[in-house]
């Protein structure tokens, strides 16, 4: 059955599950247009077969070439590697659960479980990144309730972590509700949407008051003046797109503006509108519009916009999360022209997929990306959320 219904107004959808809709970012913002036509069935499925068969490549390299003796992956990087690597082959795979794969390297993750309740490596500098993606591998793995406990003191111990009241820390600062690594320097968007994205798989809805309180410092990494962005870098810029962090000065990976604003770029931007989305904001909220805004003035996945090959396949984990998240399907890029993300994130990945069925940043090792196991979990996740 063709169904076709216009929306005028989709604040009260995007979010939701609607029958037969996909939602397109026009030049006016966000619109919802619900059209799927019976002849779209067949290239959806070999969409997916496109993706099986990339996937069952890429967790075949994980398993065979990836993996130590100790059942880690990257080990020298602390849990983090590990735990992404877990939750990619398990959200593709769950019946993997038992693969002596998996279970040697869930063993590696419960070997770094502290008495403190977060789960990194003694003596971490990355806590709040460690503990964070280890939440998402042990809630993929979690059979009758094994890990309950431990995904419970994991909660706690991020919420300690973020920067509030607790440490004399007042709303009206720059770096209130963020998270940091853990060694307590300052907060960071990166850290804080790893953040965010726990607590909301832990079950936390937007009315959390963590999550509430990290919104305030997502909301003041955005290049948008007012919308409760009241830093000294709100009105700079103003195109929409996010940056690092504002605090302890301010920081953009992607460099100052003319006149001392903090360069927006894309994969900070697609994290922040996962956290907003995560906090509860509607797509007719100012802040989102604004997201997508730049998102489809920056529509590309030949670079990560604003740092050209650094960062990204973090940029394309990020980019499909968001988009995901948003119910988003159709982009109307700078030029005007509908693209449908998902369709062009598996063309650009598969393309780039190597021999051994693994990926890597040939171009930048920025942030690790030029370790085979880390940016193979980052596009196996990315791919996850591809699927139709």
């Amino acid at each position: 059955m063709n169904c076709l219904v216009k929306v005028p107004s989709c604040s009260s959808l995007l979010y939701s599950s609607v029958l037969c809709s996909i939602f397109v970012c026009s030049s006016s913002g966000l619109s919802a247009i619900a059209e799927t036509p019976m002849d779209a069935e067949p290239d959806n499925r070999a969409l997916d077969t496109r993706i099986d068969e990339a996937t069952a490549k890429g967790i075949e390299f994980l398993k065979s070439r990836g993996q130590a003796d100790d059942g880690s992956f990257s080990g020298e990087t602390g849990v983090a590697v590990t735990a992404l690597c877990v939750n990619a082959i398990l959200t593709h795979r769950p019946q993997a659960i038992n693969d002596p794969a998996i279970q040697k390297a869930l063993a590696y993750i419960e070997k770094r479980i502290q008495s403190d309740g977060g789960i990194y490596a003694e003596g971490s500098y990355y806590r709040n990144y460690e503990t964070s993606v280890s939440v998402s591998a042990l809630i993929s793995a979690n059979r009758d309730g094994k890990y309950d406990s431990v995904l419970k003191r994991a909660e706690s111990f991020l919420k300690g972590l973020q920067w509030d009241e607790s440490e004399d820390i007042e709303p009206s600062a720059p770096e209130y509700g963020g998270a940091g690594y853990g060694s307590h320097k300052r907060p960071d968007l990166s850290n804080t949407s790893f953040f965010i994205e726990a607590l909301h798989e832990l079950g936390n809805g937007p009315d959390d008051e963590a999550i509430q309180k990290a919104l305030k410092f997502v909301v003041r990494t955005q290049n948008l003046a007012d919308e409760g962005n009241d830093t000294e870098f709100a009105n700079k810029v103003n195109d929409g797109g996010f940056y690092y962090t504002p605090a302890a000065g301010g920081q953009s990976q992607a460099g100052e503006a003319v006149g001392g604003g903090l360069r927006s770029y894309g994969s900070m931007t697609y994290a922040g509108l996962k956290s907003m989305i995560y906090a509860g904001l509607t797509p007719d909220d100012p802040r989102v519009q604004a997201a997508m805004t730049f998102i489809r003035d920056h529509y590309t996945l030949e670079t990560n916009p604003g740092m050209g090959h650094a960062g990204l396949y973090y940029y394309y984990h990020t980019f499909a999360k968001a988009l995901d998240a948003a119910n988003v399907e159709i982009i109307d890029d700078a030029d005007g022209n509908p693209r449908v993300w998902r369709k062009d994130l598996v063309d650009q990945l598969l393309g780039e997929q190597l021999a051994d069925g693994s990926w890597v940043n040939n171009e930048s090792d920025r942030w690790m990306e030029g370790d085979r196991q880390l940016v193979t979990a980052y596009v196996l996740l990315a791919l996850a959320h591809c699927r139709q």
